[in-house]
């Protein structure tokens, strides 16, 4: 069915609002929506005195009655692990001063946005560009692949992000996901783009494509990242990196003076 556009000369313009993918409401008690199908927005109608976070240069638009507050994140110690994890050195806080305070994030590629809702002492470890937004009360830290000589070559799969309950958290994964239950000592090996979340009980490590042809000839990179259960993993089916890649082949270059 076709979008109706309503654009008669000298009359208001009425364009369809986009699909409502989720209507639901935060652990902190705010209600939500995930708009779109292909590129999703969250838009949170915030409580008074309910404070949300996310890194900087990730909102996309908010009314008035929210107030901001760029800071540290976990002092120097927190800034540290997010320079050397390539993420944004500060995280911003928004409150709300007023009931039904609208702010809104959106992803930056074509995916899916996963509200989490962790209770006391749950938690969820994601890849490190998957994180939108989440209630103050949910806690982040940075984690590292225990092999660092494979993490430093190993792309997106050596920096992680841990998320440690109670409240609500957002993730925004790239493309479609696709959910496996690992019996315990089941193992799944992934390329590392691909690892969009899993439980805490699932272990993780990085090890090196085997064979010098699979290296050389491969196309697949040098690591992949293992998954060994018990527990659930998520994985998204179209990493950015993978996208940029397919992308820059049809970037104009430019041409030499001779």
């Amino acid at each position: 069915m076709s979008e109706v556009i309503s654009n008669a000369a000298g009359q208001r313009l009425d364009v369809a609002d986009p699909k409502v993918a989720m209507t639901a409401t935060t652990m902190g008690g705010s209600p939500y929506q995930v708009l779109g199908v292909v590129m999703q927005t969250l838009a949170i109608k915030m409580r008074a005195r309910q404070a949300i976070y996310s890194e900087s240069g990730s909102l996309s638009w908010m009314a008035d009655g929210i107030t901001m507050n760029t800071n540290m994140g976990g002092g120097l110690g927190g800034l540290f692990k997010r320079a050397v994890s390539g993420e944004s050195l500060f995280l911003v806080d928004y409150t709300a001063e007023r009931d039904d305070a609208l702010i809104a994030f959106s992803s930056e590629v074509p995916g899916k946005i996963i509200p989490i809702n962790l209770a006391q002492g749950q938690s969820i470890i994601a890849q490190k560009d998957a994180f939108l937004t989440a209630e103050k009360t949910v806690n982040m830290t940075i984690s590292f692949s225990r092999k660092l000589g494979a993490g430093l070559f190993g792309g997106e799969g050596f920096i992680l992000q841990k998320f440690d309950g109670p409240g609500t958290l957002f993730t925004a994964l790239d493309g479609e996901v696709v959910e496996y239950t690992l019996a315990p000592g089941e193992r799944l090996k992934v390329d590392t783009g691909h690892v969009a979340m899993f439980e805490p009980t699932v272990g993780y490590d990085i090890e090196m494509v085997k064979g010098f042809k699979n290296v050389l000839f491969g196309g697949e990179g040098l690591f992949f990242a293992t998954l060994t259960g018990p527990g659930r993993i998520w994985l998204q089916t179209m990493p950015l990196s993978k996208l940029a890649g397919a992308l820059i082949k049809y970037l104009p270059r430019p041409r030499s003076s001779g």
